[in-house]
């Protein structure tokens, strides 16, 4: 190998140094700001002594180096990438050894089946086929099963898309829909699970008390009184409760270990179940009901089942007045497991639906259902409306549980093999369970017996536990564990999802929740969890509990089609799941089914679930913190985006539709300050809210040397908007000529039909002062906002504009000088302004002026007519301006503005003399009758002059002057130099007023005499911008800005519109 390729000692030892030097100061070469720029000699040795420290193979890329990663570390990082909630531990156990990576059936299969088959399985499976029949019953298990699995493909597609951390539909939502629609869910998602915990709770007091010890009822026969039955379930259900939670928060070691007992328990009872069925295929002989006509009995002795016996006769002859219809029908028994070669099947097939208080018989004869005369003896009734829509609600949670796998990722040996082969065999062996069930029963059972809820007619004995073999209570201690162990993994699984999404601070009050105990235990999250539980155990019926769960739940798995459904239509390049046997209509009709079922089940609980969903989205929008994930809602966002601006490129917006899009040139000062705040005030309160806002701001300079400045003052401006509430974007463009760059942010801005159409832009107080580069600069904007048919708003006197956060709303008037018509800009623009609750108390004034050739009532006729059309509310005046002379006065004031250019020019003097010149002229010539300005427009941030260095002492060939409202005059100019005063007096005698200027400083003048006298006390006056000179020439430039000057004297808030060449209001609806 040849010697400069070879890596000596001495250069390893140079690299760890290297490294530790650079890990001590946590500065890489991007940090380095435009302050901390070494010198170009450091730099080159840095580099030389640096280049040694680099892989020889890679000198090509030594600056990269220096802030990008080398592959081979990011590949490392990536391939110990690890992100879960930590699984349930002892806090007491020792430290386990590194566990072994699980496979398919034991991490993803097993854990889904024991999640899959619940307590409804055991304890209304059988009621749901009797009261909705075999055909019927099988559409609800698989409409059920069918969401399952359309949600279960979504969720294999989402789950394969790279890395999944644990925490179920959460995480997978809120990293693909964003953090919005990802709390929204993962809040459902928790709430889901907690009631279910309490919905197990219920059903396992349920299975002891009704079908274990009866006896142990503290209200009574509760076989009489459901209220009695209700009450005992929320009494035990709550000191269960309490047993549980001490459990998990005392013994989680206990429960994960409980889990794989009541797995073993689920999977004994189910084969139980079949081998029963089997076994009883003749039926069985032991288990008989006792029926009235076609009407079920309970608590009737089979010994006492006939009509010569007095037992009945006591109960429904009563004083020896039997009722009627114990009279007109015999008293049988019936068998009520007839086994599958009976023939029972075809009486099972059509549903049974009943109303509450209706007595369960065969049949739906009127006569034998309805309960005539208000007693119900010893006959069973329907305890709640049944329909096939309730009966979805109820079954549905017993195939909820199929996130069980996606929650174990982070123990998976290959999660994105595992989670679709495991969740979906799981889900298709389940479904095989329930599907053969529903023909099973229907084919086994005697109708009456299987709508018998609670086995009343067979002395209160679980109907799947008499189909069992070798005996019920096989099923009876089966069920029961498995209740149980459900219900702790829902106590233990709850509240570590909260904390997740605690921790995620997505909802701010959830923060106490995300801290642990000194355990390491969830402790504040479970106490919350058991709160919520105790809730639903109040409820007291599964029935009850079952359609509310259900509601959440479909809401998780709904989320879930349309996270997958969205993420496909968009395309979006990182949506590469390794599970490829998904379709975005298989998430779509996943998700019409979840909606549809919640629909049809429970509206008002559906109700419930979507407004808890919509609450905490708005929280979360509102007040959450804002998180970045990549979501697919922002790609939404960019497509809807694109296609909106693709749709405005095809023409340019009607009349109707035309709004202000405004740009706001903001100028800076030396601090990279905003140097008028309420310009962003203003902007707020004329788009109340809504439409387009961009601000700008020029900065003067070389881009590549003054980034960050640009960067900080980008910042300052965003922050600017956001106290302001300001909607919109702002940036900050460098350039080296603060004209330019203005010209070319305006040409360029915006997005297709998105682009801004008004500019606002600060009047230059100080263009007296600063001199021809500042109103150069104004008057150059000006003509380029033109050019671009865009229109021009200048507020003048702005640091007198109210604020948007008054809470004191101004009154007055807001007066609108309507002198030439630009498209109407002047009359939508006070409408706007009214619309914001700043100017919303104000009252719209508009003048207009008439020549003396005019009909000044029939202008005043025609434009009420007009307003009236606008449906616009404002009081009307016609100033009238007679031809008058041309004053002395208008003389004197052009021929001192002229005097000032030329004099200005000529002498050529730097900056503190001309002050001192241009104020000796003013005070002069103008006039002391004047009226006073009522309001000096000094620059609010100007600073005082400083004493300029030796540069001050050349020749300038601009003008650069100073105006009489931006500075005093000074007392004494007695060491004003003999050249000056000769200067001075042979320009006044030999200067004469040009026509041209004295024209338009006649009309500024008779105009600004006119609006002070009518809106000297107006909240806002609104006038047309005269447009700049056509010529490019600096005199007649300044003259122009002396000419707003004038016409704007004695105005505290002004503002100036120009129109950008198109109607922009109609009286057309």
């Amino acid at each position: 190998m040849p010697d400069r390729f070879q890596v000596t000692k001495a250069d390893e030892d140079t690299v760890l140094d290297y490294q530790h030097d650079e890990s001590a100061s946590g500065k890489l070469l991007g940090d380095i700001h435009d302050d901390e720029v070494p010198d170009s000699g450091d730099i080159h040795r840095d580099e030389e002594n640096q280049k040694s420290t680099i892989d020889p193979n890679l000198y090509l890329y030594d600056d990269d180096l220096a802030t990008r990663p080398h592959i081979s570390t990011f590949i490392s990082s990536i391939a110990n990438y690890e992100n879960t909630i930590p699984a349930a531990t002892d806090p007491d156990a020792k430290p386990a050894a590194p566990s072994a990576r699980m496979g398919t059936l034991i991490g993803v299969f097993l854990p889904c089946i024991q999640n899959i088959f619940g307590v409804i399985l055991f304890i209304r499976l059988t009621w749901v086929v009797g009261t909705a029949g075999a055909i019927c019953g099988f559409l609800i298990v698989l409409t059920c099963c069918c969401v399952t699995m359309l949600t279960a493909i979504s969720m294999s597609a989402i789950a394969t898309n790279g890395v999944v951390p644990a925490g179920g539909s959460y995480f997978m939502i809120s990293r693909s829909l964003g953090p919005e629609f990802g709390g929204a869910v993962g809040m459902l998602f928790y709430t889901g699970t907690t009631l279910a915990a309490a919905m197990y709770i219920v059903g396992a007091v349920e299975i002891v008390l009704t079908y274990m010890a009866p006896w142990a009822s503290i209200f009574g026969d509760f076989t009489k009184d459901a209220d009695a039955m209700y009450n005992n379930f929320r009494v035990y259900g709550t000191l269960l409760l309490i047993f549980m939670g001490l459990i998990v928060f005392v013994g989680v070691k206990f429960v994960n270990k409980f889990a794989t007992v009541a797995l073993a328990c689920v999977i004994l009872s189910i084969i139980a179940v079949y081998v029963g069925i089997f076994d009883n295929i003749n039926g069985n002989e032991k288990l008989y009901m006792c029926v009235l006509g076609k009407r079920l009995l309970k608590d009737i002795p089979l010994e006492n089942c006939t009509k010569d016996d007095s037992f009945l006769r006591d109960i429904y002859c009563p004083n020896n007045k039997c009722e009627e219809y114990y009279l007109n029908n015999n008293v049988t028994k019936v068998k009520g497991i007839k086994g599958l070669s009976s023939g029972v099947f075809y009486d099972n097939i059509f549903p049974s639906f009943l109303e509450k208080g209706q007595f369960i018989s065969y049949g739906r004869n009127s006569v034998d259902i309805e309960n005539v005369g208000g007693q119900s003896y010893n006959q069973i009734m329907a305890d709640i409306t049944t329909s096939f829509t309730l009966l979805i609600g109820i079954f549905f949670p017993s195939v909820t549980g199929i996130m069980a796998g996606s929650n174990r990722s982070g123990d998976l040996a290959d999660a994105q093999k595992s989670i679709p082969i495991g969740t979906i065999c799981a889900i298709l062996t389940t479904s095989t369970v329930y599907l053969s069930s529903v023909m099973f029963f229907a084919g086994t059972v005697d109708n009456l017996l299987l709508r018998d809820k609670f086995g009343q007619s067979i002395g209160g004995k679980l109907v799947v536990a008499n189909i069992a073999w070798p005996n019920q209570w096989v099923i009876l201690i089966g069920s029961f564990l498995s209740t149980l162990g459900a219900g702790l993994q829902s106590l233990t699984g709850a509240p570590r999802l909260l904390q997740a999404i605690a921790r995620d601070e997505i909802i701010p009050f959830l923060a106490p929740f995300a801290k642990s105990s000194s355990r390491g235990e969830p402790t504040r999250a479970l106490l919350l969890t058991i709160v919520i539980c105790q809730c639903g155990i109040l409820l007291g019926n599964v029935d009850l509990l079952a359609p509310l769960l259900s509601m959440f739940f479909l809401m998780c798995y709904g989320f879930v089609n349309l996270a997958c459904a969205v993420q496909t239509l968009l395309r979006t390049p990182n949506w590469r799941p390794r599970f490829k046997f998904y379709h975005w209509s298989l998430s779509l009709l996943g998700l019409t089914l979840c909606i549809s079922v919640m629909i049809m089940t429970s509206w008002y609980f559906a109700l419930i679930a979507m407004g808890m969903a919509i609450i905490i989205y708005k929280y979360i929008e509102y007040r959450g913190a804002e998180k970045e994930w990549g979501d697919g809602i922002r790609g939404m966002a960019l497509t809807a985006a694109r296609y909106s601006l693709l749709r405005l490129e095809e023409g340019p917006p009607h009349t109707k539709n035309w709004r202000p899009q405004i740009l706001v040139l903001s100028k800076l000062n030396d601090n990279l300050l905003p140097k008028y705040r309420k310009i962003f005030s203003f902007a707020t309160q004329l788009k109340a809210g809504k439409g387009l806002t961009i601000c700008v701001s020029v900065i003067k300079g070389d881009h590549t040397k003054i980034t960050n400045k640009a960067v900080d003052a980008k910042n300052t401006l965003r922050k600017y908007m956001t106290d302001e509430k300001v909607k919109g974007f702002c940036d900050v463009l460098v350039a080296q000529e603060i004209g330019e760059g203005l010209s070319s942010v305006i040409q360029t801005i915006g997005l297709g039909g998105m682009k801004p159409n008004t500019v606002i832009i600060g009047w230059p107080y100080s263009w007296r002062q600063e001199g021809r580069n500042s109103w150069k600069t104004f008057i150059q904007t000006v003509r380029t906002v033109a050019a671009c048919h865009m229109a021009l708003m200048v507020p003048k006197g702005i640091n007198f504009y109210p604020e948007s956060n008054h809470k004191v709303k101004i009154g007055g008037n807001i007066d609108i000088w309507w002198i030439v018509h630009d498209g109407g800009l002047l009359m939508l623009l006070p409408f706007l302004l009214k619309q914001h609750r700043t100017w919303r108390n104000c009252k719209l004034r508009i003048f207009t002026v008439a020549q003396i050739e005019d009909n000044s009532i029939q202008m005043k006729k025609d434009l009420k007519t007009f307003l009236y059309h606008l449906r616009i509310e404002a009081d009307v005046e016609v100033v009238e301006m007679n031809n008058s002379d041309i004053s002395a006065y208008t003389y004197e004031r052009t021929l001192m503005m002229e005097q000032r250019n030329q004099m200005l020019r000529a002498l050529g003097l730097n900056k503190k003399e001309n002050s001192k010149v241009v104020q000796t002229i003013v005070d002069h010539h103008y006039d002391v009758t004047k009226t006073a300005s009522k309001v000096r427009f000094a620059d609010p941030t100007i600073e005082e002059i400083q004493n300029h260095d030796s540069q001050n002492d050349e020749k300038r060939n601009s003008i650069d002057s100073d105006g009489p409202e931006n500075l005093d005059a000074p007392e004494n100019l007695s060491n004003k130099d003999e050249s000056t005063e000769k200067a001075d007096d042979n320009i006044k005698s030999s200067v004469k007023p040009d026509e041209f200027n004295v024209r338009r400083m006649h009309t500024a003048i008779k105009l600004n005499e006119v609006i002070v006298e009518k809106s000297q006390d107006a909240q806002l006056v609104i006038m047309n911008l005269p447009g700049p000179p056509r010529e490019v020439r600096a005199e007649r430039e300044s003259n122009y800005m002396e000419f707003l000057e004038v016409l704007t004297e004695g105005l505290e808030k002004v503002l100036m519109v120009r129109g950008g060449g198109r109607e922009v209001i109609t009286i057309y609806s």
